[in-house]
């Protein structure tokens, strides 16, 4: 990664998104889904792979969907086509639609009479089927040039917004019929696209593949530090502070990065963290403090934003939440689904979580501050900042160092039967009356716990290195020792599980959870991440 790219990983997503367009030249069409919370970096994916893959009989048709009226999405719909699709003509291109026609006219006359007619309806305000006459034009163009579209409808949750009736019904019909044109779509509104895809758009033919895209995992954001960071020589706990406090947000490493190159030392990360998150002119400051604007059109408004500071506080269930604000079950639950469909928070079991990790720890110590501030002066509040800030770096040093066994115990004490969902099984969490370590003796798992709840036994290992199908017969015999009926038995595999232990593990009726799985159960706990 140089400065000239700075984009990094996503390779398997990439590879994905070449095979998608080389299959739908083959005959075989199979349209995209790419869903993630914001700032992970989805766009930056699709441009990077626009970039860099070259087909002449491939034409891109990239539009990011925003509130507009229909007639201006038209234009730039019929715009963004015709320039893609005469890039490669070695005609010089203008940015003007009157333009773009007529170049395009001698080349495709049935596409561009079509257009005509889009247009001309939209003049005398004939709109009823415009939007579907614009996806048609991939189609018309394929019949006169054997030449294939690939139609990205960037944030495409806003299309409903659109004056267009049943919109998600006219596409339906569309999909299915269109064998030469190719979606991708994407959105930052993981839950309502979620919806959207299985309840509007769920097609017998056409469906859609969801690709589903992450933060960096630790391994990755590791890279990124490393190679972003190489000349100032990052040691280990700044390294593995940076990756617990980003949760490997490409955005946030990004540009902590920068601040930390610019003032070429490590011993300024508290200075650097001030500057973006608490200083008004602090970029990340200022874009927080934006993004909470789209909440204060809701009706009670402060409501909204007081679940959300309450989240971000360590009251995360919904209980918890009601009691503080003052309010029912019934209007919490109102609230919290309109917050799921905005994306500001996600759901796990009886646990509400603001993904963002830096997002909620402005809320917590910024946000609220200066709210609660008596005074104009920023110097104490600034002050208690930077406190906190030393603070949570120490803390999360503090926890490093202990072995994972009393952070797992720790763990395990503040459960108290809740659910949780991890890798989409729903789990309670007992609330243990005995949590100590276990000797297994096992060759290749060495060190466990066991928790006893009233009606429930935990049995857990720990693996350090690759778990294998070996592992997993000799913790199964282990846990036979114990003849309690109700069993919980988990595996932790710190480093990669192999694919047959997965395999015989469901077998055994064994969870294996890698590191992604055990550190969800730590943030929901607020407890720092376990990084190895």
């Amino acid at each position: 990664m140089n400065k000239q790219d700075k984009f990094f990983d996503r390779q398997l997503y990439l590879d994905i998104l070449e095979k998608r367009l080389h299959d739908l030249k083959d005959g075989y069409r199979r349209n995209l889904a790419i869903i993630g919370e914001e700032l992970v970096g989805k766009t930056s994916l699709i441009f990077n792979f626009l970039n860099k893959f070259y087909d002449n009989y491939i034409v891109f048709i990239y539009l990011e969907i925003r509130p507009e009226p229909l007639t201006l999405f038209a234009k730039r719909f019929i715009g963004v086509l015709l320039y893609n699709f005469l890039i490669n003509s070695e005609i010089p291109l203008k940015e003007d639609l009157d333009f773009l026609i007529n170049r395009a006219s001698r080349y495709i006359p049935n596409t561009i009479e079509k257009i005509k007619t889009i247009l001309i309806d939209l003049k005398k305000r004939r709109k009823n089927n415009i939007f579907t006459d614009l996806l048609s034009l991939s189609e018309i163009l394929h019949e006169e040039t054997g030449k294939y579209c690939v139609i990205i409808f960037d944030e495409f949750h806003n299309l409903e917004n659109m004056e267009v009736k049943n919109i998600y019904a006219q596409w339906s019909k569309l999909l299915i019929l269109q064998k030469n044109t190719l979606y991708i779509i994407i959105s930052s509104l993981s839950y309502k696209a979620q919806m959207i895809l299985s309840k509007k758009l769920s097609l017998l033919f056409g469906n859609f593949e969801i690709l589903t895209l992450e933060p960096f995992d630790i391994k990755t954001t590791e890279e990124y530090l490393d190679n972003k960071l190489k000349d100032l020589k990052l040691n280990i706990e700044i390294k593995n502070f940076l990756v617990n406090f980003t949760g490997g947000y490409p955005f946030y490493l990004e540009i902590i990065s920068e601040e930390l190159l610019k003032s070429a030392s490590l011993n300024n990360l508290s200075e650097i963290l001030e500057n973006l998150i608490f200083e008004p002119t602090g970029i990340l400051n200022q874009r927080f403090s934006n993004y909470l604007k789209r909440f204060l059109s809701l009706s009670h408004s402060q409501d909204y934003l007081g679940i959300l500071y309450s989240i971000a506080n360590g009251h995360n269930k919904i209980r918890d939440i009601a009691h503080n604000l003052h309010l029912t079950k019934k209007d919490i639950n109102l609230k919290i689904n309109c917050l799921l469909e905005l994306g500001a928070i996600s759901r796990s079991g009886d646990f509400l979580k603001i993904n963002d990790r830096v997002f909620s720890f402005w809320l917590k110590f910024v946000y609220q501050e200066k709210l609660h501030s008596l005074t104009f002066d920023d110097k104490a509040p600034k002050a208690l900042f930077r406190e906190k800030i030393e603070m949570m770096i120490q803390e999360f040093l503090s926890q490093s160092k202990k072995p994972i066994i009393d952070r797992t115990i720790e763990l395990l004490r503040l459960f108290s039967n809740e659910i949780v969902q991890i890798e989409r099984k729903k789990l309670r969490l007992n609330n243990f009356r005995e949590i100590k370590p276990l000797d297994l003796r096992s060759s290749g798992l060495k060190e466990g716990l066991i928790g006893r709840s009233q009606d429930s036994l935990w049995i857990i290992a720990f693996k350090h290195d690759l778990l294998t199908e070996k592992d997993i017969l000799e913790f199964s015999k282990e846990c036979k020792k114990y003849r309690h009926k109700l069993q919980r038995k988990i595996i932790v595999a710190l480093k990669d599980i192999d694919v047959n232990a997965k395999l015989r593990a469901l077998e055994e009726k064994i969870l294996t959870w890698d590191l992604n799985s055990f550190n969800q159960i730590l943030d929901l706990y607020y407890k720092p991440r376990l990084i190895v």
